[in-house]
């Protein structure tokens, strides 16, 4: 069965340099197996399939797959699902109500803002600091010494992730890691003098191997509620990422009144047609 399918740009307005993802517009009847089976197909870090709603308030449901396994929410994602649901969708909400998107972690509201789609962030369902054990494997998972981890988090809000927070954002940049075992963030704050306030990298394991994700908005999303609640940065901020792989994200995160965040970032459609699925 033929099904309309895009591919997005996300988190960059320059042409290929944001995280790229695959969305399938019309996933009904698609079995788990049929879509892990197209993830690992296309081998982008998580690929979604757009689905009839099962929430009344819903515009629509998501579930989202890397090559390996399914996640309850992933950021951009959520962005590139949102954008090309718009553009192929003649019943899109109008050009000032916001969109609820379902999925594994709940109802996910995205709203269009000068800097791009925006995502609120979804509620963390792991925080808290990790136990000295794990504080040093991921020292060593890393190739940092104990004394540069300035803190470390879990910050999981559906993807697992775990923060480390170093110096500087040439400490970030610095790192090799070696094999790592757990979904790991790293963040380090630039120069003041800079537009952008922190430099982060993110680090999945896949079939034993390390793998770096170019931008990431669940864990942007996360480190945010973390370094806003310590006071550690202030809202609003633009986070950069993908430096270390020649790419140019840019993460633009705000907060409400009430203390909603908001994940912002450019889209772009980069390739658009049919699938056969």
């Amino acid at each position: 069965m033929q099904r309309p399918f895009a591919q997005v740009d996300v988190f960059s307005s320059v042409p290929f340099a944001g995280n790229p993802v695959a969305v399938v517009l019309d996933g009904n009847g698609l079995s788990t197996e049929e879509m892990q089976r197209f993830a690992r197909w296309t081998n982008l870090s998580e690929t979604a399939f757009v689905l009839e709603p099962t929430a009344p308030e819903a515009d629509y449901r998501v579930r989202i797959f890397t090559p390996v396994a399914e996640l309850p929410f992933a950021g951009h994602p959520t962005l590139g699902t949102c954008h090309a649901w718009l553009e192929a969708s003649a019943s899109a909400a109008a050009a000032g109500d916001p969109v609820v998107q379902e999925c594994g972690a709940g109802l996910i509201r995205v709203r269009r803002t000068e800097g791009g789609l925006a995502f609120a962030a979804p509620p963390l369902v792991r925080s808290g600091p990790v136990d000295d054990a794990l504080l040093a494997h991921l020292g060593a998972m890393l190739g940092v010494e104990r004394e540069a981890i300035v803190d470390a988090q879990w910050v999981d809000n559906g993807p697992g992730w775990v923060a480390v927070l170093l110096g500087s954002a040439d400490a970030v940049l610095a790192l090799r890691p070696k094999a790592v075992d757990l979904d790991v963030g790293v963040v380090g704050p630039l120069p003041e003098h800079e537009s952008e306030a922190l430099e982060l990298r993110a680090f999945f394991p896949k079939d034993g191997a390390t793998v770096e994700d170019p931008v990431t908005g669940s864990l942007n999303a996360s480190v945010a509620e973390w370094l806003l609640r310590t006071g550690r940065v202030k809202a609003p901020y633009v986070a950069r990422q993908g430096t270390a792989l020649s790419r140019e994200g840019r993460v633009q995160i705000s907060c409400d009144s009430d203390g909603r965040i908001w994940v912002a970032g450019a889209t772009c459609t980069r390739i658009e047609g049919q699938v056969e699925l």
